[in-house]
């Protein structure tokens, strides 16, 4: 494990951003007591599946059948009636 100061750290940076390609983290030090601690990161290996519009309806279509869903159009307008005077 590889300490250094935060003086160090400012003053020599890519000498610490080298260290962490070796090391796993860099203890950082301030009057001789840890402050912190510098990892190196890694970029996640696998990004999310990006949203298909045409495989969901596929998969609604397999889940729904024939039936249908009711509309929710009736019970929004019904609990904003108070609000914009509608009846």
């Amino acid at each position: 494990m590889t300490t250094l100061t935060i003086r160090d750290l400012r003053q020599r940076w890519p000498e610490a951003e080298r260290a962490l390609e070796s090391e796993e983290e860099i203890v950082i030090t301030r009057d001789g007591k840890a402050v912190a601690k510098l990892v190196r990161f890694s970029e996640p290996s696998k990004q999310r599946p990006r949203f298909d519009p045409r495989k969901h309806l596929q998969q609604m279509k397999k889940v729904l059948a024939d039936k249908t869903l009711p509309s929710i159009d009736r019970a929004l307008a019904a609990r904003r009636s108070d609000r914009f005077g509608h009846q």
